[in-house]
């Protein structure tokens, strides 16, 4: 099985000790995000972890326990915009720690096994196409050999984020207007020695050098391991979607990030009553098991074809 961590909440830069552990003691509890009330029980060995996708804003906390994710093969999706704390409240100052940030993981990891996604881009009267264009610029010059591909979307407006992003003024640009933009993104990238890719976007942006990406990524996942792999699409996301099948392990409402491009997140209110429930030692991340819930233990295997080196 691959196991994401997380599409849901910030794991590395808030949960790292808790899962940790979890890969210590080689299983963790996960709730259905539909019914609450079942719950799986997986286990986290290497026979059956194929491969670990760890998402996260801010790595930090785990540059110095990277070994001890050794048994396992993994690779990160690395967030890291240019937007400033009117979008994201709660990260640190990105060219003075996250970029540096960005840097060491990849000579810790290797460039292949951090992917830079710079999304979603949204637009406002102080985000524009040339502000955007400028920044990126900036970044991927000083991500160049720290990574080999760059990913984008534009921001998506859900019931969750709709209020967030009116206020802040966010503007649509014209299907014109965003291929020469994407075009522009793409050619910075490409000249910073990075490929780029649109993540579960309906706008078809390959005559602009912009391939459909997927984040689970079954090709880089087989490179890594070196063997062919025999999962199918993920079902379970969007149309758009090109993941391959996976299991995240994350919590919504638990990520204290602050972004207002967020639909994992009901209100800082929820967020911080979850926190309260945060214990390292528990299978489950920020929840507690009750009287009516039902804990099954899920039989997972390995999606590895046999064991034969590719490359």
């Amino acid at each position: 099985m691959i196991v994401s961590v997380s599409r849901r909440t910030d794991i590395p830069s808030f949960y790292s000790d808790w899962f940790f552990r979890r890969l210590k003691e080689g299983f963790v509890y996960t709730k259905n995000p539909m019914n609450p009330k079942q719950i799986s029980r997986l286990e986290l060995s290497p026979e059956t972890v194929d491969c670990i996708v760890l998402w996260t804003k801010n790595p930090e906390p785990m540059l110095d326990r990277l070994s001890e994710l050794e048994p396992y093969p993994y690779y990160f999706q690395f967030t890291l915009t240019s937007y400033g704390k009117d979008v994201e409240a709660n990260l640190p100052h990105k060219k003075e720690v996250l970029i540096p940030v960005f840097q060491r993981l990849s000579e810790k990891v290797g460039s292949k096994r951090v992917i830079w996604r710079y999304d979603p881009i949204l637009f406002t009267k102080r985000y524009t196409p040339d502000y955007h264009l400028k920044a990126f610029g900036q970044m991927a010059k000083a991500l160049k050999g720290y990574t080999e591909k760059c990913v984008i979307s534009f921001v998506d407006t859900y019931a969750k984020n709709k209020k967030q992003l009116q206020a802040l003024g966010v503007y649509d640009l014209t299907r014109e207007e965003t291929e020469a933009f994407a075009k522009e993104l793409c050619d910075i990238a490409g000249e910073n020695g990075m490929v780029m890719a649109s993540c579960a976007e309906q706008i078809d942006l390959a005559h602009c050098g912009i391939e459909h990406n997927a984040c689970i990524d079954k090709t880089l996942i087989e490179e890594i391991i070196g063997c062919k792999l025999k999962g199918a699409r993920d079902k379970n996301q969007r149309g758009e979607c090109g993941c391959m099948e996976s299991i995240d392990i994350g919590t919504y409402h638990t990520c204290w990030n602050g972004c207002v491009y967020c639909y994992a997140n009901h209100s800082e209110a929820q967020v911080k009553e979850n926190l309260r429930k945060y214990d390292v030692h528990s299978p489950l991340l920020c929840g507690m098991i009750g009287e009516e819930d039902k804990v099954t233990e899920r039989k997972l295997v390995s999606l590895k074809e046999k064991q034969l080196t590719l490359f």
